[in-house]
């Protein structure tokens, strides 16, 4: 499986940024940062592609990863190609659909 907060430590570090960097650059509270660390959660897509821009990549760019593609499903893959052709408040409505699906349960 991917390692989504390893690859924001990558990045983070090989830009030599602090989590207080990243926070403030992209606008994200230190703590929501923190407690995705500190609680090993996987940041929600939309914040995750804010992290992105503030990085200057793409989510496809972000997960441009030989391992992680190889071990994607077609149908994975196809999402994320669908994903970045999003706007953004196509987006916010996606979340917000997979938030009440998964709150249904």
């Amino acid at each position: 499986m991917f390692d989504v907060l390893g690859k924001i430590t990558s990045l983070r570090e090989e830009r030599g940024w602090t989590t207080y960097r990243l926070s403030k650059l992209s606008g994200i509270p230190q703590s929501t940062i923190s407690t995705w660390y500190r609680k090993n959660l996987m940041p929600p897509i939309d914040k995750l592609e804010i992290i992105c821009q503030t990085f200057g990549i793409t989510l496809a760019e972000f997960f441009n990863d030989t391992d992680v593609l190889v071990s994607m499903t077609e149908e994975e893959k196809n999402m994320l190609s669908q994903w970045n052709l999003l706007t953004p408040a196509q987006r916010a409505a996606v979340i917000n659909i997979i938030g009440l699906l998964l709150s249904s349960d």
